[in-house]
């Protein structure tokens, strides 16, 4: 499963500076305290976590009960070392708790990016993870609830390309870069290249840091939140990686909510543990978890239909 994948997580917010958040960091992971234009915090097993300045990031702070504008030190970005959840997860929530109890906040604006490991990841895998990104879409995006004015950063996955992905079928990754960057202008080395703002980008995967990353999650301080956005994101991953195909089109989902709660359970979300993950990702869509044509006092609405069609 992806207990083991190694990814590595990005939260944007403001609300407290930079360098008070380092402190919150550096007491949750018994960390020290290194400032180089940047403030970093490493831990005693050689990891090494940061709170940096992104100026995407609106800086405000709380007076009393107001939310007001502040200096650029509260524009915050705490970027993780690489992780795994099996390893890594308390300790990604308990500084999440830590952050909102000293006064950070998520501001309209901000983001959550999941990296995830892309040295697994062959052509055959990064069209299923196209793909399944592509089949998902809308049901992904009224899930996760994104935001209108963070559309521009996280744009759903571009539809020409997903044609020309299942025409062409590149069987190399060298074949499948030519159609991720076809009509840009741009140099293919600009970090900020602009293919790189949609829910999945690959940008990150073809230059530099050979990661996928995912940007389409609001920016959270609850943790229990932030850890359904990690599992989501690695049992997408795994599902890419193990499945032997995957295709664009989109299921009809009379019920989204049914839909969701189904496609959860087949990519790992499974039992006890990942309840409240499932919770949460199936909180703001409509529907029925439980029955994919809805309930009356209890009973399936088909069969309902089915035994009044009989009576008739």
């Amino acid at each position: 499963m992806f207990e083991t994948t190694h990814f590595g997580i990005e939260v944007e917010f403001t609300g407290i500076t930079r360098q008070e958040a380092a402190e919150a960091l550096a007491a949750v992971v018994n960390g020290a305290i290194h400032s180089y234009g940047r403030q970093r915090v490493a831990t005693t097993d050689g990891r090494v976590w940061k709170v940096v300045d992104d100026c995407s990031v609106t800086a405000l702070r709380k007076n009393g009960r107001r939310t007001v504008s502040a200096s650029s030190d509260y524009r915050c970005e705490l970027v993780s070392p690489i992780l795994t959840y099996q390893k890594d997860i308390d300790t990604v929530q308990a500084i999440i708790r830590k952050l909102r109890k000293e006064g950070a906040f998520a501001p309209a604006t901000a983001g959550i990016h999941i990296h995830l490991d892309g040295a697994p990841h062959t052509p055959r895998s990064i069209r299923n993870f196209i793909n399944i990104i592509a089949s998902k879409n809308d049901l992904l995006y009224k899930a996760l609830q994104i935001r209108a004015d963070r559309m521009n950063y996280c744009k759903k996955m571009d539809e020409y390309l997903v044609r020309r992905m299942n025409v062409v079928k590149p069987t190399t990754l060298e074949q499948i870069s030519e159609i991720w960057y076809a009509g840009y202008n741009e140099s293919r080395s600009n970090h900020y290249h602009h293919s790189r703002y949609h829910f999945l980008n690959l940008h990150s995967f073809f230059q530099g840091t050979h990661t996928v990353e995912l940007r389409g999650f609001n920016s959270e301080l609850h943790a229990g939140k932030v850890r359904s956005y990690i599992v989501l994101a690695l049992a997408l991953n795994n599902q890419a990686l193990s499945q032997r195909n995957a295709s664009c089109r989109k299921v009809q989902e009379e019920n989204e909510k049914f839909a969701m709660r189904t496609y959860l359970n087949r990519i790992g979300f499974i039992g006890d543990e990942f309840k409240s993950c499932r919770d949460h990702l199936c909180q703001h869509l409509d529907g029925n978890g439980a029955w994919r044509f809805g309930a009356i006092n209890g009973r399936s609405v088909r069969t309902i239909r089915t035994e009044e069609s009989d009576d008739a």
